[in-house]
């Protein structure tokens, strides 16, 4: 991980023509595929399950990074693995012992990654930051694709990277919603590390060349 990186959001292709959208991001430049799974109760959407990520993780060529939107991931963290994710993110504020969800995350093989809602401060990672391989800052409000960026998003990743320097560690910095060629150099010279792009993407007449054009705009 260690140049800067692109994750279209699967969230936003056309579930009519799915394997069709998956291999289109193994043809192209992107380096993720980001998979968001929504319970309906942390969030109020409902996206798709295990069988639609198994489905993804077997054609995918590229990083599975899974997005858990959902309560009590605990419960879930072995199958989520037996299906093929690379890396496993949880919420902050879905999590009553993050400290102890994340090492069961390392314990099944996956990289562990921590997402926070637009209102929470990035310093409650504080004491554990360096258990962390990744840290999703939600820039919507998180449960459905296309919504306006949260300009504060800014703030956060600088006081995230600021954290991460003064801690040492090794944590990437993830930024999920409302990405665009717009505000994708921002992110990266804010210090993020990895934009996850859906509807940018997905909506564009040429999916591929979105995709470079992002790509380079960020090396």
């Amino acid at each position: 991980m260690s140049s800067k990186l692109i994750a279209p959001s699967i969230l936003a292709a056309d579930f009519g023509n799915l394997q069709r959208d998956v291999e289109m991001v193994n043809k192209s430049e992107a380096d993720w595929f980001h998979i968001d799974i929504m319970d309906g109760v942390f969030v109020p959407n409902i996206s798709y399950g295990m069988p639609v990520l198994e489905a993804i993780a077997k054609h995918a060529t590229k990083t599975v990074d899974v997005h858990l939107m959902i309560i009590d991931p605990d419960r879930y963290i072995k199958t989520f693995a037996d299906l093929g994710s690379d890396i496993l993110t949880v919420h902050y504020e879905a999590c009553t012992h993050l400290h102890r969800t994340i090492q069961a995350i390392k314990a099944e093989g996956m990289k562990a990654g921590v997402a926070l809602n637009p209102h929470t401060n990035v310093n409650v990672l504080e004491d554990i930051i360096n258990d962390i391989d990744v840290v999703l800052i939600m820039s919507v409000n998180p449960g459905f694709g296309g919504q306006s960026f949260i300009e504060n998003t800014f703030n956060k990743i600088k006081q995230l990277k600021t954290l991460i320097e003064r801690k040492e560690a090794a944590t990437k910095i993830e930024i999920d919603g409302g990405v665009t060629d717009k505000n994708a150099k921002s992110l990266i010279d804010a210090g993020a590390d990895i934009l996850v792009a859906g509807s940018f993407v997905f909506k564009s007449s040429d999916q591929l060349k979105t995709i470079s054009e992002l790509k380079s705009m960020i090396k």
